[in-house]
């Protein structure tokens, strides 16, 4: 069984488009929708880049049934985590408690623009393991006193919480982030179907949690327009985590991939009209031990087009396949 997202990636659409398209995927039937949470696109092509958190409380108050995540928001630069907190709490009232708070270490690409620079990784995971604990004291109801090696908080208290605790699920690569994370995560999140990463997170932590993972395609009638749209869109998903998390701007992007070709690109994002292509897309994410896997579709303006084949054949032929999901959409 494998619940399926839908995500609502910021970096390609303006953020009315953004709300009608998570009503659009509560209708077609996805399971939860995913938002990216970026400063910057990642390609200067993709053109938007509108505030997450405004266009979460718009989707909460537009939707009804589906669930609700940050895939993925970095709260160790650009946002202080007690402000972090506050809004994950607001958002989670607004939705009736579909929210999860997705929380990771970062890009530069997004956090660089406060001017505090951008720090190594072993850096970026200690600030992240402070924001973690501060935003979980926070969203346990305790008034907050923290002095830390990179965060101080004075005196902090959330006034408007849910009343059911709101999960958090912490983004993960390796043996060093899920050892610091894993004990304090209610989800896995994931940007690869690496086995590995599943089993090292359930040795790590006592509980069954979700794991959660993101899946591009472009989907559309023509294949050869499709592959041109995910390279002109999506070919910085090339570089890997590694290099991604450190570059500076849709410009570095630009220049770190400009000899990636439209058939490397097609190589690793499934394109055209194919179902049978994006069934098997989710595959190695299911062999994995993937419990929940978010479909990133290419291409800002061709959001309702596909919403509504997903509707008709891509969501009914993934049901085929992996199965119904629950009805707790975080049912792990």
């Amino acid at each position: 069984m494998v619940a399926v997202g839908y995500t609502l990636m910021t970096e390609q659409r303006g953020p009315k488009g953004l709300v009608a398209d998570a009503v659009g995927a509560e209708n077609a039937g996805f399971d939860f929708a995913v938002s990216s949470d970026h400063f910057s696109p990642w390609l200067a092509e993709q053109g938007h880049a509108p505030y997450a958190w405004s266009v979460l409380g718009a989707v909460a108050a537009s939707t009804t049934r589906i669930g609700l995540m940050t895939y993925v928001t970095c709260p160790i630069i650009r946002y202080h985590p007690a402000v972090v907190a506050q809004k994950a709490a607001t958002v989670s009232l607004l939705s009736d408690d579909r929210f999860l708070l997705g929380l990771g270490a970062g890009e530069s690409l997004n956090e660089h623009v406060v001017g505090r620079g951008w720090p190594p990784v072993n850096v970026r995971h200690e600030m992240l393991a402070e924001s973690i604990t501060i935003i979980r004291d926070l969203l346990d109801g305790k008034d907050v006193n923290f002095a830390g090696d990179h965060y101080r908080v004075d005196s902090a208290r959330l006034y408007d919480l849910p009343a059911t605790r709101l999960p958090i699920g912490v983004a993960v690569s390796g043996a060093q982030s899920i050892e610091r994370f894993a004990p304090v995560s209610d989800a896995m999140i994931a940007v690869e179907p690496n086995a590995e990463l599943v089993t090292g997170f359930d040795a790590a932590t006592s509980r069954t949690v979700p794991k959660i993972g993101q899946q591009p395609i472009c989907w559309d009638p023509d294949r050869d327009e499709a592959v041109r749209r995910a390279h002109e869109q999506f070919r910085w998903f090339a570089g890997g985590w590694k290099v991604n998390a450190e570059l500076p701007g849709p410009a570095g992007f630009a220049a770190a991939t400009q000899f990636v070709r439209p058939e490397d690109v097609a190589e690793s994002i499934p394109c055209g009209p194919d179902t049978a292509e994006f069934v098997k897309a989710l595959r190695p994410w299911a062999d994995a031990g993937y419990s929940h896997v978010a479909l990133v579709q290419v291409g800002g303006d061709t959001q309702p087009e596909f919403l509504d084949y997903a509707r008709a054949e891509l969501l009914p032929a993934l049901r085929r396949e992996y199965g119904d999901a629950p009805e707790n959409w975080l049912a792990a």
